[in-house]
């Protein structure tokens, strides 16, 4: 292979993985959430999401902050127990509020 060729070569290689990874991303944005998380309700605008050190952790919605910490948090609790791991570190890890 010439020098010319192999470049053409990787850089065609390089086009089909991002389209392959574009299209796998697009796929996966219109999925709804897995049965381990809560699903977010109409009205709610905050969500949170919660990690023990091992095992599962939790996502919730809530109408406020608060409201989704609390929820992401027992719902940590109760999966990591579940999955072998520790319920005790459970932390919020992340927290918002949609505008």
């Amino acid at each position: 292979m010439t020098g010319q060729t192999a470049r053409q070569g990787s850089s065609w290689l390089l086009l089909s993985l991002l389209a392959a990874n574009l299209a796998l991303t697009a796929g996966c944005s219109g999925k709804t959430t897995t049965a381990r998380y809560s699903a977010s309700n109409t009205g709610s605008a905050c969500y949170a999401k919660a990690l023990p050190t091992v095992g599962e952790g939790g996502l919730a919605w809530g109408d406020t902050l608060n409201m989704a910490r609390q929820k992401s948090l027992s719902n940590c609790i109760r999966y990591a127990g579940r999955s072998g791991g520790t319920p005790n570190t459970c932390q919020v890890v992340l927290a918002e509020c949609k505008h």
